[in-house]
């Protein structure tokens, strides 16, 4: 039999259903879990591969200026997340409906580790973690902002501990007082600014969308700053700015995550690992040992920040107890 042709064909093809093309969806964000052990045991990971990046960071400042090394831990960061970038890919992930937040967060990473590794340049990499811990503090400063949070006094004591914390490690006014000492502060607030943003958008935007438009906004940005301080990068130099961006990208995935599984309070206790790696890191690479104001100040901020997190815990039990008392019974 011999297939139609002419108006008899174009009669059979109209008859033929048209093939329907799958509509381009947002990638939906997984629901919330609450399981803070899980939530623990990725902060906890998180903090080695965090640490990890920092003290190969610090190395690097050696022989490359902060930026440039900003700039390759940023490429790294983005070439892991090409995948999420390209529309016919399943892990396509750019639809968002929180664009403003999404770039916002991105480009306040960036300035946190701008700053950061500029402060490492300069500063044992136990004082300038220690000093950039002081970020839960500003968490809840920016939690009345962006949260409409109400923060009582004493959790407005525990941030003026924290802050005399910062005080006793940087000791401004003496000898001891170095101007670098400001770069991981201005770090901490950067860092805040993305924590608060990635609490806004955990439950309604996915991993995968948040940490591809961070990338974005950090390879775009760093692009065009980094010709203006351009130095030719050793084989060697390359492999430890792959390094930094692994472990960075890495760490920040992981973190993301735990987000998932447990509240900002819960895990923020347990980030604070993150100053016992480092001192062991900058003993064995950098023979750094933390002088007793470090220490001293350190306790200052750990302590603030574990009470910051128990009255956040409070708060919260607090609110689900009159919710629980307020809803209508089954």
């Amino acid at each position: 039999m011999t297939p139609p042709h002419g108006a008899a064909a174009r009669r059979d093809n109209a008859a033929l259903p048209l093939p329907q093309k799958k509509p381009l969806t947002r990638r939906r964000a997984p629901a919330r879990a609450d399981r803070p052990f899980r939530g623990i045991a990725l902060i906890l990971l998180s903090t080695l591969f965090l640490s990890t990046s920092d003290v190969t960071a610090k190395y690097l400042t050696k022989t490359l200026p902060p930026v440039e090394i900003t700039w390759m831990r940023f490429v790294v960061f983005a070439a892991i997340m090409v995948p999420a970038m390209l529309p016919g890919s399943p892990l396509y992930a750019l639809r968002t409906t929180r664009m403003r937040f999404q770039l916002l967060r991105g480009l306040a990473l960036l300035g946190s580790s701008i700053l950061f590794i500029s402060g490492l340049r300069y500063l044992p990499i136990a004082e300038a973690s220690a000093t950039s811990f002081v970020a839960p503090l500003f968490v809840t400063a920016l939690s009345i902002v962006f949260l409409s949070e109400k923060v009582g006094l004493r959790r407005w004591i525990a941030t003026a501990a924290g802050l005399a914390g910062v005080v006793i490690i940087l000791r401004p006014g003496t000898g001891a007082f170095q101007m670098a000492a400001l770069f991981p502060i201005a770090s901490a607030f950067a860092w805040a600014c993305t924590l608060v943003m990635t609490r806004v958008m955990s439950g309604r935007e996915h991993v995968m969308t948040t940490m591809t438009y961070s990338s974005i906004a950090g390879v775009f940005v760093l692009s065009a700053l980094v010709p203006f301080v351009w130095v030719a990068p050793s084989w060697h130099d390359i492999l430890f700015g792959l390094l930094v961006g692994l472990a960075s990208t890495t760490g920040q995935w992981i973190v993301v995550l735990a987000f998932r599984y447990a509240d900002a309070s819960v895990l923020a206790p347990f980030s604070y690992i993150q100053l016992l790696w480092a001192s062991i890191f900058g003993f064995v690479v950098f023979g750094e040992v933390p002088d007793a104001w470090t220490i001293t100040g350190a306790i200052f901020i750990v302590a603030s920040g574990l009470y910051t997190a128990h009255r956040e815990r409070v708060r919260q039990s607090q609110l689900l107890t009159v919710v629980g008392e307020t809803s209508p019974n089954p």
